[in-house]
């Protein structure tokens, strides 16, 4: 639409909208006349800061857009790309979690500390009645210890 158009919308949306804020004002008060009044004004604000022409413009920029999305088989071609990057990333984000499709890593040597056969044994508690206890995990002794106690030796 040219200037001139804009031009006659605007101040007859602006004169009926004076119309009706009368009928408002007569009808309903000041506090209806006076909203009435505000939005009356708005359609006269919008043609004098050209909001009316970007208006237009964005629209017509949606609408180019969604056109050549429906039909331009290069943007329907990104389209399923798209979505097949967003399935195979969902898909090995899950096969990830669940510990599949991953390569095991190469377990670091471990510490001759740790090997079973150089532990340092167990400290021992000391039991009711003063003597040592022996350690969690010295199972020979514990039962050397429970045939004794039982043949009454201690």
């Amino acid at each position: 639409m040219d200037d001139v158009s804009w031009a006659a919308l605007t101040i007859s949306l602006t004169v009926v909208g004076g119309l009706l804020t009368w009928v408002a004002y007569r009808r309903w008060g000041l506090a209806a006349g006076l909203k009435g009044a505000g939005l009356s004004l708005l359609p006269l604000a919008a043609y004098l800061t050209d909001t009316l022409r970007m208006a237009t413009r964005i629209g017509d920029a949606v609408v180019d857009w969604a056109t050549a999305l429906v039909f331009s088989p290069s943007v329907w071609a990104g389209v399923v790309v798209a979505g097949l990057g967003v399935v195979l990333f969902v898909i090995g984000r899950g096969m990830q979690a669940r510990g599949r499709g991953t390569t095991p890593r190469p377990r670091a040597a471990a510490p001759a500390a740790a090997a079973p056969d150089q532990r340092e044994p167990l400290p021992r508690g000391r039991g009711k009645a003063g003597r040592a206890e022996p350690a969690v995990g010295d199972d020979d002794l514990a039962d050397i210890e429970a045939l004794l106690k039982k043949r009454g030796i201690t």
